[in-house]
């Protein structure tokens, strides 16, 4: 799992931490007391030597009042572009049947296009 997280985390992480810390007034004491962290972890993350666990980075979004997406991620790092956004608001007008046949299309697709990148990664 730790793998996985170090994976997930951006490189900017420390920074947007450091940010969002700096940005509501607190301490690199304060955040670890408000965290239940230790002090040296958060001096860690801050200056990228360590990640975070994922129940390290509940602690610090939970501590700093933010979503894991907003302590993680850039915005609009996340989440589908406008075009589709507005897709999706499109969709949801339409009959549940609808929509289902939507989500089976949208699955298949994905799967068509997740196959032949591995594929042609392998291959």
């Amino acid at each position: 799992m730790a793998i996985l997280i170090n994976w997930l985390i951006p490189m900017n992480f420390s920074a947007r931490l450091l940010q969002i810390r700096k940005s509501q007034g607190l301490t690199q004491q304060g955040l670890a007391d408000a965290a239940s962290l230790h002090i040296n972890q958060i001096r860690r993350y801050e200056a990228g030597t360590a990640q975070p666990t994922l129940e390290g980075l509940i602690k610090l979004a939970q501590a700093l009042h933010v979503s894991l997406d907003d302590l993680v991620f850039e915005a609009n790092e996340r989440g589908p572009s406008d075009k589709l956004k507005l897709l999706f608001e499109a969709a949801e007008r339409l009959s549940e049947k609808e929509q289902a046949i939507i989500q089976e299309l949208l699955e298949g697709m994905i799967i068509k296009y997740e196959a032949r990148r591995w594929t042609q990664q392998t291959g």
